[in-house]
């Protein structure tokens, strides 16, 4: 039996583990110890801190795994670099994990290749802010260089706020230095994609719906992106620039991008499926499940990602407006075909917070129809008949 070890034991990494189940594949979870789902299915769990990578490596050769992967958080990407380099898996490399992991490597390395981008400045806590910022134009966004899930990122509009912006910063990263860049006014979208054996196999722009708080947080996702097709052409252009930049390679991709004055600019690309019910866009969409095919590549299989099937679908995150205690949840959905999923991450009696990033989430709702007009409708009708007291 193959030995598949997965990052994350977490709602994005429940999927997964489901999935290779079903497949005869004997799965080892690794998270530090937690209220996390994917525990009570795994067949074997390692209680370490996913970014342990040298302690997650003495595991991963003891275990003698066939592979290593995660879905949905940046935090392990650089860990399933080590193991993959060491153990010759199938996987992204540890260098290019470790600029995947970096937005300052990450820039850099953007520069370099020619990749369009926000003008940026590697900042240390130590560092006079505003004169190394001078020439940089507002808005600004301060970033952490290693978060994931749209934590320790925050938009400043003027330097009365930069105090308290680098205090969030630190309070959220390992690091001792951290980003401050432009920030560019335009439309956030992003793109799935995915690299194998040097070959970018297919991309998959989105559409993202957005929460406004301190920065930009996505809360759901639609395809297909209506975009001419010379933009569309261009953002091809970009992704592929920034995955060599990077030296991306056998790992999916998750790219977040800016469209203005129809170019676009990448903000990112990490090297791991999407969260936010990405992974389901794209099994959705191209008619193929997408858990599969990550598990399938991470295995080192020959893996085919078709594109003759496209089915429009969006989805929304669950969130809450106050921290509380779920009082009450209420779904007056009834089966329907083109409701893909509706899940709950929580039950009643469990404490929740106010929505601010991703892993605020209290649980989704996916759907689909014939156009992407009639799956948005559907959306918001399933979400209007969800009812979530929280006190």
């Amino acid at each position: 039996m193959k030995k598949l070890m997965i990052m994350g034991a977490g709602i994005y990494q429940v999927p997964l583990i489901k999935k290779a189940k079903e497949m005869g594949i004997y799965t080892i979870v690794v998270s530090i110890p937690g209220n996390y789902p994917g525990f009570e299915i795994a067949d074997q769990v390692c209680y370490e801190n996913t970014v342990d990578y040298e302690k997650i490596l003495e595991v991963a050769k003891r275990e003698k795994v066939d592979g290593i992967v995660t879905a949905g958080t940046d935090v392990a990407v650089i860990t399933i670099g080590k193991v993959c380099d060491e153990l010759g898996l199938t996987g992204l490399s540890f260098e290019a994990a470790k600029v995947a992991s970096n937005k300052i490597l990450m820039k850099e390395k953007y520069e370099e290749h020619h990749v369009r981008t926000a003008r940026f400045r590697e900042i240390s806590f130590e560092d006079d802010m505003y004169e190394k910022t001078k020439d940089l134009n507002f808005p600004l966004i301060f970033k952490a260089i290693d978060s994931s899930g749209s934590r320790g990122i925050i938009r400043v509009n003027a330097k009365e706020e930069f105090e308290a912006a680098r205090d969030i910063v630190k309070s959220t990263t390992r690091k001792e230095n951290f980003i401050i860049e432009e920030f560019i006014e335009g439309e956030e979208f992003g793109a799935q994609a995915f690299v194998y054996h040097g070959e970018v196999k297919f991309i998959l722009p989105h559409g993202d719906y957005v929460f406004h708080g301190d920065t930009g947080v996505p809360i759901g996702h639609f395809a297909p992106y209506n975009l001419k097709p010379e933009v569309i052409e261009d953002m091809k252009v970009q992704l592929r620039r920034a995955v060599e930049a990077m030296g991306l390679d056998n790992c999916a991709i998750n790219a977040d991008f800016i469209l203005k004055d129809e170019k676009t600019y990448v903000l990112e690309l990490g090297g791991r499926s999407g969260a936010t019910c990405l992974a389901e866009l794209v099994s959705i969409y191209y008619g193929f499940d997408y858990y599969e095919k990550l598990i399938l590549a991470a295995l080192g299989e020959e893996v085919d990602f078709p594109q003759d099937h496209c089915v429009p679908n969006a989805s929304m995150l669950l969130r809450s407006d106050k921290d509380g205690i779920i009082q009450s949840i209420e779904n007056h959905n009834v089966p329907d075909e083109d409701i893909y999923e509706i899940q709950f991450d929580y039950k009643v009696g469990d404490p929740v917070k106010k929505f601010h990033v991703g892993p605020h989430r209290i649980g989704h709702v996916i759907t689909k129809g014939e156009t992407l007009e009639k799956a948005v409708d559907k959306l918001h009708e399933a979400l209007g008949k969800i009812k979530i007291t929280v006190e």
